[in-house]
């Protein structure tokens, strides 16, 4: 029987829903394996497999019951981001060793931003104590922030919620965060997107644990994907307007020329910048490339027509520069994580 140790970290502004959420979702884990239909070529922890060889793989035939500590950096109780007291297990300290750490994210402070140096440096010491002893390390959301905080992002590509990602890169330059990405995993080092990405969060931490199956029977139980979706999908139109000057203007400049095959030397151009500067401000103030930046706002520009007309996909195309339809789709499908036909009935759905 598998003895894993996984600590949840509990801070003061945590978000109620990531702390138990992750308890919840560990404990769906061991639930379902109870459950689960009994597949009839299987006994004890032999399995045979589609070809009918004998598997004995004990990652994913052996119960998994890990040990789950709530630990707060100093063992004293929080104030979790609804204004309630929560008690933890215990301290970080009193925990010699770990396979797993998940941190949820944090409700946000008045400016909208997660609190300024959450850690301690006992707290900061413990968690690259664990990651250098082999413990993975799992950020969801704004938990991302924690982990930054340790220099565990450091030269490591991350992710964090969409609207955070400008302070993500402003307080950890040397990270290499990507914009809009759903769940990145680097390493033993795992960060997600959105407040409610715990989940993600915690069915990964799963699958590396306990193994591909048991995740896909904690999604299953728990009645949601296994696989996270892309942020890219429920980002507003236009949201980088509100950014720092430069990328407005880089922004604005490639709505005006969307019609037509537009080159990044001519954005350059356009800018009064080097290809090289500008490449390098695209990378620091948004994590892209330019061809990467381009191509987001012309799909985000296109998911704008797709929601809110009944053009042919095709036609959609050819406005934004794509004479190629089937490199639109396939563009999209990367941008957006689903079809434009796709993305149409969602957004339908919704309303």
């Amino acid at each position: 029987m598998s003895r894993h140790t996984l600590v949840i970290m509990a801070f003061h502004q945590t978000l109620p829903s990531g702390l138990m959420g992750i308890v919840d979702m560990l404990a769906l884990a061991n639930l379902s394996q109870q459950h689960w239909p009994t597949n009839s070529h299987e006994a004890g922890n032999v399995r045979v497999n589609h070809t009918g060889a004998v598997s004995n793989n004990l990652l994913e035939n052996a119960p998994w019951h890990p040990r789950v500590l709530i630990a707060s950096q100093d063992g004293k109780d929080i104030i979790d981001g609804q204004g309630r007291a929560f008690k933890p297990d215990c301290a970080l300290q009193d925990i010699d060793h770990c396979h797993g750490v998940l941190i949820p994210g944090f409700v946000p402070c008045t400016n909208g931003l997660p609190p300024e140096k959450v850690t301690s440096k006992a707290c900061q010491n413990w968690l690259k104590r664990q990651y250098d002893h082999g413990a993975l390390m799992g950020g969801s959301c704004s938990g991302a922030f924690v982990l930054g905080e340790a220099g565990l992002l450091n030269k490591r590509r991350c992710t964090t919620t969409w609207w955070l990602h400008y302070e993500f890169a402003k307080r950890f330059s040397e990270a290499n965060a990507a914009w809009g990405s759903a769940l990145i995993q680097d390493g033993n080092i795992i960060t997600s997107g959105g407040p409610l990405s715990w989940v993600d969060i915690s069915l990964r931490m799963i699958r590396e644990l306990a193994g591909p199956d048991a995740a896909n029977r904690a999604s299953d139980f728990a009645v949601v994907d296994a696989a996270p979706h892309s942020q890219d999908r429920y980002i507003p139109q236009g949201h980088l307007m509100s950014a720092q000057p430069f990328l407005i203007e880089a922004e604005t400049k490639v709505r005006q020329n969307i019609h037509a095959p537009f080159s990044t030397v001519e954005l350059a151009s356009m800018l009064a910048v080097s290809e090289r500067t500008l490449h390098r401000r695209l990378k620091q103030l948004c994590g892209e490339a330019p061809k990467s930046f381009m191509d987001r706002i012309r799909m985000d520009m296109a998911k704008t027509l797709l929601h809110t007309s009944d053009q042919p996909i095709g036609n959609i195309a050819l406005n934004f520069g794509y004479s190629d339809e089937a490199a639109f789709r396939r563009l999209f499908r990367k941008q957006v994580g689903m079809s434009p036909s796709e993305y149409r009935r969602w957004q339908g759905g919704r309303q």
